[in-house]
């Protein structure tokens, strides 16, 4: 049986790669230079088997400091050194342990950062959102409102998707300033709300981190009075005012953007990007439309307007408040809505926040010019 042969050795020091003799004494693996120097001296019983390809076999000593490690391909060599030492698994019984090791502990992360993602990134997005400055949010709100508005402009109308611009217009958006504003007055914001109409044809409304509204031409035109309007936008100052769209920015983007905000960083990147995309896609939970509705019938009781209203309007759009909020009127949750707004509004339909000329000036905000 062969008691020495050759391998190649790396000290684990340097990047040197050494052709050297092994001789397999009684109780060591000795390692020799070319001149017949020993280079190292390892017991058998601290000899432990590396992850190599299949005709090589790799060896380390256990617990050493440094990373050195001896390969050989002689297999009369490799048998002879797994007779000297039975700690040494020649069958690669250890190795296949080795792999499903770091395969479970691989599975283990990855259902890790499941769990993070389902529950921890909405716990720290809740729990970090009432404790962001509405400065900092202000500007979250600047780079979501860059990235939206680029996936909402489908033809491309730059500087024209925004109503309220052209010399025909300028009525209709100094009307509908004063209906923001006098829900604003009433509000008490930590920030201003800056509301836009945009060139949409849904019949939609939404809020963005750090006071953006945007109200989309298709709301005008469905609404039959400046209440119904109203309405909606005190739905959307309901979750300016409760940082849903901060919250839900957050849980999108995950922790790449909570840790980029506390940096500083709010061009944000894929992150920001991957969260307006996210936000477009999802829709609040029914608790949290429930307290955004409830905010909105406050608000317009306390400015005099009818706070029906909100109910009307929802009830013949469907309920979609929100993108993606596709709810069909004869769905149980929308008439459960419209029920639940009706009742905490009572009785009272309060009087028209706009006058016939203002209103039908807000009506032609998106005529053109």
């Amino acid at each position: 049986m062969a008691v020495s042969g050759a391998g190649i050795f790396f000290d684990g020091v340097t990047s040197t790669r050494r052709e050297v003799t092994i001789d397999l004494a009684p109780a060591a693996l000795r390692i020799l230079s070319s001149d017949g120097g020993v280079l190292a001296e390892w017991p058998y019983t601290e000899i432990e088997r590396l992850s190599a390809p299949t005709d090589l076999l790799r060896l380390g000593r256990k617990g050493s400091g440094v990373l050195a490690r001896l390969e050989i391909r002689s297999p009369e060599l490799i048998v002879a050194i797994g007779d000297h030492s039975g700690a040494i698994d020649k069958s690669g019984a250890s190795e296949g342990y080795e792999r499903r090791r770091v395969v479970a502990w691989s599975l283990a992360a990855v259902v890790s950062l499941v769990l993070v993602g389902a529950f921890g990134v909405p716990f720290l997005a809740a729990r970090a959102t009432p404790f962001i400055p509405p400065v900092l949010e202000r500007h979250l709100g600047d780079a979501v409102d860059a990235e939206l508005r680029s996936l909402l402009d489908k033809d491309n109308a730059g500087a024209r998707f925004e109503c309220g611009k052209g010399a025909n217009e300028t009525a209709g958006q100094a009307a509908f300033d004063k209906l923001v504003h006098r829900l604003e007055a009433k509000a008490d914001l930590k920030f201003p709300i800056n509301a836009i109409v945009l060139r949409r044809s849904e019949a939609n409304a939404m809020a963005l981190p750090g006071g953006r509204v945007y109200v989309f031409r298709g709301l005008i035109v469905k609404s039959e009075n400046p209440d119904e309007l109203a309405g909606v936008i005190a739905h959307e100052i309901g979750h300016v005012s409760h940082r849903d769209g901060t919250r839900m920015t957050l849980e999108s983007a995950g922790l790449s953007l909570l840790f980029g905000m506390l940096l500083g960083d709010f061009s944000g990147g894929g992150a920001v990007v991957l969260a307006t995309k996210m936000v477009l896609q999802s829709a609040y939970s029914r608790e949290v439309e429930g307290a955004a509705d409830a905010y909105g019938v406050d608000l317009m009781s306390r400015v005099g307007g009818n706070p029906r209203a909100l109910g009307a309007i929802l009830a013949r759009i469907g309920g979609a408040t929100e993108p993606a909020m596709k709810i069909l009127l004869d769905h149980p949750e929308t008439k459960a809505r419209v029920a639940a707004i009706n009742a905490m509004a009572g009785a009272s339909d309060g009087a028209p926040l706009l006058d016939a000329a203002e209103w039908a000036a807000v009506k032609r905000i998106c005529s053109g010019n």
